[in-house]
């Protein structure tokens, strides 16, 4: 369980599904189905839903590039945090969301695989929290022309290793859609 004192709750954390950033992603239409199936199971069961976006000279807040993809939406009381580093913790409020509302255990989707995602869950743990990994609701692009390996094997290799990650006091692990258990 979490080393972090007085956070029972668990949240679904879905990172930078935007239009810019996933737009060519690696079977983008099934994570993107995926993501949306944890979002309504999450709030059907009373789990807290955080947003991150992030925002760059690219990619400046409320610009096209900037918005999440259909179908997901973000309700208003739904915490959106801005991002500028791959750590979504990095110089952001999200750790104050996070302890506000009790949250000790979060549950991670989005974009990029190789980026933003391995960033925030090693952020995630080393700073006291459960971090889950749901295997079918990450991707990212094809990086291979920068001699990075082909999508699905950069996929693959996260999930194996976060799969076997430990810290003390910690859980950490790899679940699909179908078997996430938000309590």
């Amino acid at each position: 369980m979490t080393t972090l004192d007085n956070r029972p709750h668990t949240a679904l954390l879905v990172i930078d599904v935007q239009n810019g950033v996933v737009g060519e992603a690696h079977d983008r239409d099934r994570v993107v189905t995926n993501i949306a199936t944890l979002v309504d199971r999450a709030r059907a069961g009373d789990v807290e839903v955080v947003w991150v976006a992030h925002n760059g000279e690219e990619m400046p807040r409320d610009s096209e590039a900037w918005q999440y993809v259909a179908p997901l939406d973000r309700r208003d009381a739904e915490p959106l945090v801005h991002k500028q580093y791959a750590d979504s913790f990095e110089e952001t409020d999200l750790e104050t969301v996070l302890a506000g509302r009790g949250i000790g255990r979060l549950v991670v989707a989005g974009a990029q695989t190789d980026e933003c995602i391995r960033s925030t869950l090693h952020g995630a743990i080393v700073r006291g929290y459960d971090a889950t990994l749901v295997g079918d609701a990450h991707t990212t692009e094809d990086l291979t022309a920068y001699g990075a390996p082909p999508p699905e094997l950069v996929i693959a290799h996260t999930n194996l290793y976060w799969g076997n990650h430990s810290a003390p006091g910690r859980t950490a692990g790899t679940v699909d859609t179908a078997d996430v258990e938000f309590g």
